[in-house]
């Protein structure tokens, strides 16, 4: 059975789950199902096994015809602003905020934009074919080009007697990052308008080690910066956003305005204020809208955001005639949920923000850099332009039960989640959300108290293991 796409691309254990066969069958099917028209441009981030997965796609991509650019490491904000330009189809090689262990591969389409639904498909059918199949591997030459066969496009079981497709190049593309940081400044009309700020950057150990630093720089602040040594295995390890006391801990320490931490990728961003305290994505969300709203930049007057958001940053921006859509979760479907509502402002609670008038994904330094504009344009301290967002206590729990696919049926489990959605009204609420990839069950309740929160969140996973057995 072929590997299924997650909330964002297909991730592993480099080597083992995310074999070189795997990522080579991936090219080919990601070339199949895009075309080979445009040329697929490639990054990754500092992780060891990125070079090696690199080669594997290329492979791929060039035994079904296609032209690869290979733009070495790079931010994956990076990348897709590089397909915006260009029209060119991408593919990022990272496993995010994971540990260097793992890696992954996200796919984009031509333009940049994460894969649509039936894009998806498309390329998990090709990639189904693929490993059912017969494959045959190229390898590349000294010039780093993939000499193949004549039939090298039979990878994967083609028709017999299809015409042979020709195999495509390979190309290193170099100034990625300099690219990527003019991109940055741009966004907030070059210039120096942060002169005179100081902060704290942790650039995870990733992608973002060269570019962020430099635009901030460019831009006028006087940044402090943690995290930017990549040695292939230090990559998210105690640092970036998944660790941001580290940032908070040097910004206190330092008594400077704010901090930012990025993931290994760098497609999100958790800052902190002056005092070390959090500002999350629901609080960065609640800024820029409020800030874009009072521009009269802030198309149809509303935002994008998943199931996760915090009931505060809801209650936020009701009351100055800010809407909110909530999708899925998964920046892909915040950014489809922004097309079909012409919406220009969109993220997660993660940190993962979409400022469509500047990026197509996610991007962790350019909703760093929004951030402490406002702030600067707003005189007003990073602590305050979050307080707007009073956050309800959220408590999530995630249930590994015996049969996830008796869910639906579970009459006396769904029966206490509508008592609990009673009991709370307006003043919190119950999401239960199945895993995708795993037999687990995730049960999230939304308090004005977090007793309140605790207690009814507690129950449920007790009747959800009673009803579908712990796993």
């Amino acid at each position: 059975m072929a590997p299924r796409f997650g909330t964002d691309g297909i991730r592993g254990i480099a080597g083992t789950e995310l074999t070189t066969e795997l990522v080579r069958a991936l090219g080919v099917a990601a070339a199949r199902a895009l075309g080979t028209a445009m040329p697929f441009l490639v990054a990754r981030d500092t992780r060891e096994s990125g070079p090696m997965l690199e080669r594997a796609l290329a492979e791929g991509i060039t035994a079904a015809g296609g032209d690869v650019q290979l733009l070495g490491v790079l931010p994956t904000p990076g990348l897709a602003a590089a397909c915006a330009q260009t029209g060119a189809a991408g593919v990022m090689i990272s496993a995010s905020h994971n540990p260097y262990s793992d890696n992954g591969v996200k796919l984009f389409e031509p333009g940049g934009r994460k894969l649509r639904d039936a894009t998806e498909a498309a390329v998990e059918a090709a990639l189904a074919t693929l490993l059912d199949g017969d494959r045959r591997d190229g390898a590349p030459d000294s010039s780093g080009r993939v000499a193949l066969a004549a039939d090298a496009v039979d990878v994967g079981g083609a028709e017999s007697g299809a015409a042979a497709v020709m195999p495509g190049t390979v190309l290193e593309v170099h100034g990625g990052n300099d690219l990527y940081g003019e991109h940055l400044v741009a966004a907030v009309g070059g210039g120096t308008p942060l002169l005179g700020t100081e902060v704290v950057i942790d650039c995870a150990n990733g992608a973002a080690s060269i570019a962020a630093p430099a635009a901030l720089r460019a831009l006028g602040a006087e940044v402090h910066v943690l995290g930017a040594e990549p040695n292939g295995t230090n990559i998210n390890a105690q640092c970036g956003s998944t660790y941001p006391s580290v940032v908070a801990a040097e910004v206190v320490a330092r008594g400077v305005a704010a901090g930012l931490a990025f993931d290994g990728d760098a497609d999100r961003v958790v800052a902190v204020d002056a005092s070390g305290a959090i500002v999350d994505g629901d609080h960065i969300l609640a800024i820029l809208a409020i800030d874009l709203d009072g521009r009269d930049r802030l198309r149809n007057h509303a935002i994008a955001t998943t199931v996760m958001a915090n009931l505060g940053l809801t209650r936020a921006l009701t009351p100055l005639g800010i809407g909110v859509v909530v999708t899925p979760v998964g920046d892909r479907h915040v950014i489809a949920a922004m097309e079909d509502h012409d919406l220009v402002l969109g993220g997660e609670q993660s940190g993962h923000v979409i400022a469509l008038e500047h990026s197509v994904t996610g991007d962790g330094p350019l909703t760093g850099i929004l951030l402490l504009d406002a702030m600067v344009r707003s005189g007003r301290s990073l602590r305050e332009l979050a307080s707007v967002v009073v956050k309800y206590p959220q408590v999530l729990a995630s249930v590994r039960v015996a049969d996830r696919s008796g869910l639906d049926g579970a009459t006396d489990f769904w029966a206490a989640v509508r008592s609990a959605e009673a009991e709370l009204g307006t003043e919190g609420r119950v999401l239960v959300r199945p895993s995708g990839t795993e037999p687990v069950v995730r049960v999230m309740v939304e308090a004005a108290d977090e007793l309140t929160a605790s207690r009814i969140c507690d129950a449920l996973v007790a009747g959800l293991t009673s009803a579908l057995g712990a796993g």
